[in-house]
């Protein structure tokens, strides 16, 4: 069982790891297409100047533009799942856990860049700029990786997932044959967007303390702060209502 997980708008800087290379994902044998939307991303921006830029990352400081007007081909990387920040990430609190459920996460946690597509938790990657829902010349990202990436990742995941994505990245990759578990957040009887956030980092650190296998296990699992109030089923997909408690 894999989890699908999206990424921040907002990264840590820094690292240690090796520059941009094919030994930093895996699926090493789709490489040449993470190559080639590199490319073009690296020409866009070199080509672009600092206030096109600034509209294009959604960065209004200069000072943060240049910063990401840099090539990206000699930054150092660190790990796809410490690189993101935001709600969801502070909620799963990564460096606070285990040996063990972080390997947990490194080995069945599936992130999709607007940059480098679809990256396991562990796969390295820079810090990079990319406003979700921006496009590069001549190619459209999401269908790029939808295209050339769902076999693979059919495969790579199996029978059985859970979906902690926001919508907009289905455009990466939406889920065929595999049966599915995902998500919506309520509180008071209405659906949240903000605490949903909070709320997938949160499941995903239950499902990996817990070492959870298939979605049977998941299913007999308590989960601090929320209550299960429907199960929703269309097709191979299993939408569970959750209600934040107080």
């Amino acid at each position: 069982m894999k989890i699908l997980l999206a990424p921040a708008e907002t990264k840590n800087s820094g690292g240690e790891d090796k520059p941009f290379c094919k030994e930093n994902f895996f699926l090493e044998e789709l490489f040449d297409k993470r190559e080639n939307i590199f490319k073009i991303y690296e020409e866009f921006v070199s080509n672009s100047s600092l206030e096109e830029l600034s509209k294009w990352f959604g960065l209004k400081k200069l000072e943060e533009v240049q910063k990401y007007q840099d090539s990206l081909k000699d930054k150092a990387t660190m790990k796809a799942i410490m690189r993101y920040d935001g709600v969801a990430f502070d909620a799963l609190a990564y460096k606070s856990l285990d040996k063990n459920t972080q390997k947990y996460i490194d080995e069945n946690v599936l992130l999709f860049s607007n940059l480098f597509g679809p990256i396991k938790a562990n796969d390295l990657i820079p810090d990079y700029k990319y406003k979700q829902g921006a496009k590069l010349p001549n190619v459209n990202v999401e269908k790029f990786y939808l295209d050339n990436f769902t076999d693979s990742l059919d495969a790579f995941i199996g029978e059985e997932v859970i979906d902690l994505r926001a919508g907009f990245y289905e455009k990466f990759y939406k889920v065929r044959e595999a049966k599915v578990l995902t998500f919506k957040f309520i509180k008071d009887g209405k659906v949240v967007s903000h605490w949903a956030k909070f709320y997938r980092g949160k499941l995903l650190q239950e499902i990996a303390k817990n070492g959870i296998k298939n979605h049977s296990e998941f299913m007999q699992m308590q989960i601090p702060g929320l209550k299960l109030e429907e199960i929703q089923e269309k097709k191979n997909i299993k939408l569970l209502i959750m209600s934040i408690e107080d």
